[in-house]
């Protein structure tokens, strides 16, 4: 199968490197004409993935034309890029399978990957890669399994033994909307059980928060039309464990940082930190409660400190645990 992989991040660069090692044909895309060029000559995307050699198979271009023969094109850049970008190339892109590996919701819209997908190009069948996975491990051909969301059930069985590898194993649900949020959420209690280990609360506390973070995306999900086992799946809870206790998670570490009163490099792409607003507003909509969503967007935005947030939190009344 030929797929195009849009973005050459991390992510990206990974994916290219795991499909074209099980057998596929990749075009990797990069925006910047530089960085293709040099992805071309050194087969190696130093800067976020060193040590691992691009195979033959890739071939990496900076020209959107060049993923015109590619039936199913993986859209693997940050979530609040994707709507601009899909609306600029929407016609170029239109008709094919095109699949979100973002983890976020728009902050501009409310939207996840694909709706955006949906209404940027109506003719298009939108599909969903996400779950517990580091760009890293796929790289360098750990074993990692991954949900892969599509409404179509023959196009998303096409696409799951076309993606799947001997070490990328792909579980396959009709359930976007669950897979979507549990993706996106997650990264927000990330940043929430970061701040715990960076104020030094321990990690008693990050599994308390983690509990009730889940619990939290579970209530948003099932009010937005999810089904509740989804996000006792891999695109759930198996993403919420990996991203809430491995230093490897950006959202994590932004979060540690925010809890030692530490600066974080802006050049780091943290999805929690716009889906923190965006996930408030969408529970708002639906009436919804979720303090620990709250008090990460308030931390994110500079309205209250880490000690304030604990009193926030600490203070909420009493309840039984449902």
């Amino acid at each position: 199968m030929s797929i195009g992989v849009i973005g050459s991040g991390a992510f990206g660069s990974a994916l290219a490197v795991a499909l074209a090692i099980g057998g596929n044909r990749v075009t990797l895309w990069s925006r910047d004409t530089e960085t293709a060029r040099t992805l071309r000559q050194t087969r190696e995307n130093a800067r976020y993935l060193p040590g691992v050699k691009l195979p033959d198979a890739v071939s990496v271009t900076a020209e959107m034309v060049d993923l015109a023969a590619h039936g199913t094109v993986l859209l693997a850049m940050p979530m609040q890029q994707m709507s601009q970008a899909l609306n600029a190339w929407g016609g170029r892109l239109d008709g094919r399978v095109l699949v979100s590996c973002a983890k976020g919701i728009d902050l501009a819209t409310g939207l996840g990957g694909a709706e955006i997908i949906r209404r940027a190009c109506p003719a298009a069948i939108p599909a969903l890669l996400t779950g517990p996975s580091f760009a890293a491990d796929i790289a360098r051909g750990l074993p990692t399994a991954l949900t892969l969301a599509c409404a179509d059930r023959h196009q998303g069985e096409a696409l799951q033994a076309a993606l799947s590898t001997p070490v990328l194993r792909l579980y396959l649900t009709d359930d976007i909307a669950g897979a979507e949020l549990g993706g996106a959420l997650k990264n927000v209690i990330a940043i929430a059980a970061g701040v715990v280990i960076g104020a030094g609360l321990g990690d008693s506390a990050r599994a308390a928060l983690i509990t009730r973070g889940f619990a939290e995306m579970q209530r948003l999900a099932t009010a937005c039309g999810a089904q509740r086992d989804t996000l006792a799946g891999l695109s759930g809870l198996g993403d919420l464990i990996l991203t809430c206790t491995s230093e490897q998670s950006r959202n994590f570490r932004f979060g540690r940082a925010l809890g030692l009163g530490e600066a974080f490099d802006p050049a780091v792409t943290v999805e929690g930190a716009a889906t923190a607003a965006a996930a408030v507003a969408l529970a708002r909509r639906h009436g919804v409660e979720l303090p620990v969503s709250e008090m990460v967007a308030a931390l994110v935005a500079r309205k209250i400190d880490v000690p304030e947030a604990m009193d926030l939190l600490l203070n909420r009344p009493l309840k039984r645990e449902i």
